[in-house]
């Protein structure tokens, strides 16, 4: 697979490139430069299939040739100790837990294969990951990285407590991880990530990448759970068949329209959003316009401006039709996600999370719109235990996290803390190696 810029269709990189580029100089982001198929996986596949087994069969026909099947096992086998889990509630609706890695997010799976990968494919090179972080998405990168051959891992926090780290695998400690907080917002950690991989002669000394979204290998291997899903329930499918997917900066829905695109058969795909409804007038053909973030119960998903934009516009422009006839952008106030957190505790016995929330009462939303026959699956993002307040408002049920989420807690200093600058960053970064 080839990757081209959304900004210029002009030229294309390998995957690798991609990877290890991250950003292309035009200041777009890398997205698959044509579709491959991989239906003849879905021939033999079933629920027998272990989400491994399928990373490592699908991969080297993804990748075409990048990967041999050999490879692509040892990446699979190095990447997942963990892998999803497809409950299906009714007739109606079905869930896809996502949160069984080590920091309860979704974003396990897509970190987790790219430091999988990055190790595979740099062999004799040293890589430089930069990401701007905040929360359990550290913890994960950290985790993911950890002991990988030639890869040091930067971690540029905002103002706040730095949670949840290991400061055994601190590069001050003959680790690979270096935790820097940056006087300032998320945003200011965002921008200086940016500015430092275009600042291409110190990319280049340092062979610095990201581990966000930008990366287009962290985002790609968010397809496999869709796959992973559609193996699982197929054989119980008569109708229609949708994803209901929370939308915050979209790189979900995206590596969603990718595995249909691929060849998995869908019939639509649900743009769950919180009251921000960040793209719902563009996913409707009414042009993007940003507005102030609103904060909410759902806070992954306050997001005005997506940092995965680019990528929906570039898919739009190739397949307006696609957009309009196969996204369903539905948006969810703060009462109604903690109502519906309440009712699939009721219903179900299942709790939820107020951002898989949103997903469920979009679900619902569509599926009242829509003739009988249609089966959703729902996104379960992030581990319900990390909102256990909100869980107690909403069903009047304590709960309490697991151990291994209880441990990201624990506060942990950072090993520099500066200004938000790029010679501040830069040069606690060769300071540092």
């Amino acid at each position: 697979m080839h990757f081209r810029s959304t900004n210029s269709g002009d030229i294309s990189v390998t995957f690798k490139d991609a990877v290890f580029r991250c950003l292309p100089e035009d200041g777009g982001l890398y997205v698959p430069d044509k579709a491959t198929d991989i239906r003849q996986f879905f021939l033999y596949m079933d629920e027998n299939t272990s989400f491994p087994d399928l990373v490592a069969a699908v991969t080297p026909s993804l990748l075409e040739g990048e990967l041999n099947p050999v490879s692509a096992a040892r990446v699979a086998e190095s990447a997942f100790n963990f892998e999803p889990e497809l409950i299906r509630l009714d007739d109606n609706f079905s869930i896809l837990n996502l949160y069984n890695g080590p920091t309860g997010l979704f974003k396990d799976f897509g970190i987790a294969f790219l430091a999988a990968v990055m190790e595979e494919l740099q062999k004799k090179s040293v890589s430089l990951v930069l990401s701007a972080v905040r929360g359990d998405s550290g913890v994960s990168i950290a985790r993911a990285f950890t002991g990988r051959k030639g890869i040091r891992v930067v971690l540029v926090y905002p103002s706040g407590p730095i949670r949840g780290l290991d400061v055994s695998a601190f590069a001050t400690n003959g680790g690979n991880i270096i935790p820097i907080q940056i006087k300032g917002t998320f945003d200011d950690c965002q921008r200086l990530v940016n500015e430092t991989i275009n600042d291409r002669k110190f990319s280049a000394r340092y062979g610095v990448t990201s581990a966000n979204t930008i990366n287009p290998g962290r985002l790609l291997p968010q397809i496999f759970y869709y796959l992973y899903a559609f193996i699982k329930i197929k054989k119980q499918l008569s109708g229609d068949f949708l994803f209901s997917v929370p939308c915050g900066n979209f790189g979900n829905l995206i590596a969603g329209l990718y595995a249909w695109k691929f060849g998995m058969p869908a019939n639509g795909f649900i743009a769950a959003m919180n009251s921000n409804n960040a793209l719902g007038d563009f996913i409707k053909g009414n042009g993007f316009t940003p507005r102030p973030p609103v904060t909410t119960n759902s806070p992954a998903l306050d997001v005005s401006v997506p940092s995965n934009l680019s990528r929906l516009e570039s898919f739009y422009s190739e397949a307006p039709a696609v957009m309009n006839n196969m996204v369903y952008p539905v948006s969810t106030g703060d009462g109604p996600t903690l109502q519906t957190m309440e009712q699939v505790w009721k219903k179900y016995n299942v709790f939820i999370d107020p951002h898989t929330a949103v997903a469920f009462s979009a679900a619902g939303q569509v599926t009242r719109d829509r003739k009988g026959g249609t089966h959703i699956i729902v996104l379960a993002t992030r581990h319900y235990a990390k909102d256990a307040g909100l869980i107690r408002k909403a069903t009047r049920q304590n709960i309490s996290l697991p151990e291994p989420l209880l441990n990201l807690q624990k506060k942990t200093d950072p090993v520099a803390i500066i200004p938000p600058r790029l010679g501040a960053l830069e040069g606690a970064i060769a300071s540092c190696f």
